[in-house]
């Protein structure tokens, strides 16, 4: 997620920007991942005691891990059974894994990058495009070709949990590389408009699953004590990919048709993703939630080592993921059972998008010219190099200060940020500064917003949700970001000719505002907990 929409919601804006001259800057220049709409708020008491939850579950948790071992124990000394009996003792390895997970977070990686890509590719390629197809004076036609993207991640996302659902994250991700694939080679070749806005539209459904499956098997594959670094990792690549996309565009100045080579070249990486995955393990988690136990144990093995083998089989099995329970329906997400933590991470990436990083996208450009930058590259490069730093430190932080810490922070810092750019444009005592604040404002807004709210959510919901719901609830809140965005980038223009955009980013501290009011109330810290100890935490008692 993926984050993951500053170009995404940009595109959006296309319809509301058809009068206007700025189409070479509809996709930002950096993302945010990904994001939902809450119905109903947790209560600052019932936080709490999610958090005291937490605790005695990571404490039941090891109980029942010695209880078992000396049941084992017990039955291998009475001579009941030969060598099943010595599988069922929990084989605890204090030392370094032999298994890795790194190559195959750096494959899942290739989806973050093709997020990205595809997000920022359109940026500064659209003008020349558009004159190559003939469509250099008609605005609708340049909007649907940017906005096919976000009509497309939108179906994908919902689609992308039920389908990581039935076939398993390793097979949806080989299904996701054909219309990223696709996509990108209609795009390269089109001859008419058409074309375009077809290869654009299966490029926004392979984007749209990827939002939802890469944080989704990052999570599932994560040790806990690096599951937050590894998590915000997708952000990380997300970033990567616009500013590759960014790059990709330079030679368009002395070569006019450099703009087919721009998409063509995402055919490789959806390639590379789709034979990667064939060599990756399966998710032990979904695995073992479809009885599928000699599978998980052989992946656990990849991934963490033989002697974790038979702890994490047995732990998976004691949240509940090895049951016959049903398989979650969609309304099931609405159930009193699970809404009110499906509700929490729809309202963190709510809040994203609703904070305002689309505003300052937009007018980025016209902030540093006001400063003295006239180059939109220099810009876009500003922007996008905040991000990308922001969220690096973010990866070096998140299993250290916690989820919960860096969304305070981030939100906190983004709502100061949104103050001074507010400031700059209106109070004349410092009319005299205003540029060079404008500019501050900015790169501290991006920088902010990368340290947690960029990443946080994405990595945050396939961690509170619990394995029976996890992939239908993440593709609920990602779709609902992709709705949201695409509301936002068609009415915000009409919003700000009518309020000013002075204002606007004023309502936009507002709203970072009453973000930190809400996650200090009901988010809770997952840092060093197990998806199990969390799942268990939140599901008990509910």
């Amino acid at each position: 997620m993926q984050s993951s929409t500053y170009a995404a919601v940009k595109g959006n804006a296309a319809f509301a920007f058809q009068r206007r001259s700025f189409f070479s800057n509809l996709v930002s220049r950096s993302a945010t991942t990904t994001n939902g709409i809450r119905f109903k708020p947790l209560h600052s008491s019932a936080s709490k005691a999610m958090g005291a939850k937490l605790a005695r579950a990571e404490n039941g948790i090891h109980s029942l891990s010695s209880v078992k071992a000396r049941s084992g124990r017990a039955q291998a000394s009475s001579g009941g059974g030969g060598g099943d009996e010595e599988e069922a003792i929990p084989l605890r390895s204090e030392g370094k894994s032999s298994g890795t997970v790194l190559p195959f977070v750096g494959v899942a990686c290739l989806g973050a990058i093709l997020f990205g890509y595809h997000l920022g590719v359109v940026n500064g390629a659209l003008e020349y495009l558009a004159k190559d197809l003939g469509i250099a004076d008609n605005a609708v036609l340049q909007g649907w070709i940017v906005s096919a993207l976000l009509a497309g991640a939108t179906v994908g996302s919902f689609t992308g949990g039920a389908l990581a659902d039935k076939f398993g994250r390793t097979r949806t991700f080989q299904l996701d590389a054909i219309p990223l694939a696709v996509g990108a080679f209609l795009c390269a070749t089109a001859q008419s408009v058409q074309t375009m806005i077809v290869g654009r539209l299966l490029a926004g459904v392979g984007i749209g699953i990827s939002s939802a499956i890469v944080p989704l098997y990052i999570s599932e594959i994560s040790p806990t004590e690096i599951r937050g670094a590894l998590g915000s990792v997708n952000q990380l690549f997300i970033c990567i990919g616009i500013l590759a996309a960014l790059i990709a565009g330079l030679p368009l100045a002395a070569n006019p048709l450099w703009w087919r080579t721009m998409f063509g070249v995402a055919v490789i990486p959806s390639v590379l993703l789709a034979i990667g995955m064939g060599f990756s393990p399966e998710s032990p988690r979904w695995l073992v939630q479809q009885g599928k136990l000699t599978q998980a144990e052989k992946a656990i093995k990849t991934l963490y080592g033989k002697e974790k083998v038979v702890e994490l089989v047995r732990d998976l099995s004691n949240s509940g993921q090895g049951t016959s329970e049903p398989e979650a329906g969609w309304f099931d997400l609405f159930s009193s059972r699970y809404w009110k933590v499906v509700s929490v991470g729809a309202a963190l990436f709510l809040f994203q998008q609703f904070a305002g990083i689309n505003a300052v996208v937009y007018y980025s450009t016209s902030v540093f010219r006001s400063a003295g930058i006239e180059s939109d590259v220099a810009a876009s490069a500003l922007v996008g190099a905040s991000n990308v730093f922001g969220t690096a430190v973010a990866s070096s932080l998140m299993d250290k200060m916690g989820r919960k810490s860096l969304l305070l922070t981030s939100f906190g810092g983004m709502a100061l940020s949104m103050l001074l750019l507010s400031l700059s444009f209106t109070w004349k005592a410092l009319a005299a500064y205003s540029g060079t604040l404008a500019v501050v404002g900015t790169v501290l807004y991006v920088l902010s917003f990368s340290l947690g709210a960029g990443p946080v959510p994405a990595l945050l919901l396939p961690e509170i949700f619990a394995s029976r719901i996890r992939a239908k609830a993440v593709a609920l809140s990602l779709g609902m970001h992709w709705i949201t965005n695409f509301v936002i980038g068609l009415y915000f223009l009409s919003v700000v000719t009518k309020f000013g955009i002075s204002s606007v980013y004023l309502g936009f501290a507002g709203v970072c505002v009453l973000a930190v009011m809400y996650i200090a109330g009901n988010v809770v810290e997952t840092k060093g907990r197990s998806l199990e100890e969390i799942e268990l935490a939140l599901t008990s008692g509910a």
